[in-house]
């Protein structure tokens, strides 16, 4: 019994997430109040707040959840792949394809400002909290690519993970910001510049 009112719960709160992804995309994030999603996933607004404490939160939980499973589906191939750079271009390639597959284009346009520039949405905190999460994990990955011998002894691995973190953001902007998003022109471009960043300036 307690197994079906565990698949009961997990289906309410799918319910509720896809239903305020449907109501940022079609009316801003700005302009979506809890009632109205409670309305669209066919719940009470008590109900949205038992599972979610805000709209902000059943944004960040599914983008969490899109980082952790690019995390660990990259975190499966480190073994098979030599070159960091192949790694790193991987991870990041997953990281915006599942960013994209819980979050479209159009509501990324809206949301990454909010998220880069601050304002009192409560999203900026909340995502940065969520974002360091992440840029930690990065480090991790950095650090066991280090420990494998395929990263300089010296490499300041958390340094490495702010940097490869904050471009990816700016490539993400500029990904969404384009009207079809050209997902293999973003994937070349992020090559180059990790490739820059790993090999361009040896000596």
């Amino acid at each position: 019994m307690s197994g079906l009112r565990e698949r009961q719960k997990a289906q309410r709160r799918q319910a509720i997430s896809q239903a305020a992804v449907q109501l940022f995309e079609l009316q801003g994030f700005q302009n979506t109040t809890i009632e109205q999603i409670a309305s669209q996933a066919g719940v009470s607004a008590p109900t949205v707040f038992k599972y979610f404490g805000s709209k902000q939160e059943i944004l960040l939980e599914m983008l969490q959840e899109a980082d952790e499973r690019a995390l660990r589906d990259t975190r499966r191939l480190i073994p098979d792949i030599e070159d960091p750079v192949d790694t790193l271009c991987h991870l990041e390639k997953l990281l915006t394809g599942y960013s994209l597959e819980v979050l479209p284009a159009s509501l990324w346009r809206e949301l990454l400002p909010l998220i880069l520039s601050g304002g009192d949405t409560g999203l900026p905190q909340r995502y940065r909290v969520m974002n360091d999460a992440l840029r930690g994990a990065i480090a991790d990955l950095l650090l066991d690519l280090q420990k494998a011998g395929k990263l300089r002894a010296d490499l300041d691995v958390d340094l490495t993970a702010f940097l490869l973190n904050d471009y990816s953001h700016l490539q993400l902007l500029r990904l969404v910001s384009q009207d079809k998003p050209d997902i293999e022109s973003h994937s070349l471009q992020v090559r180059r510049v990790t490739t820059l960043l790993f090999h361009g300036m040896r000596i």
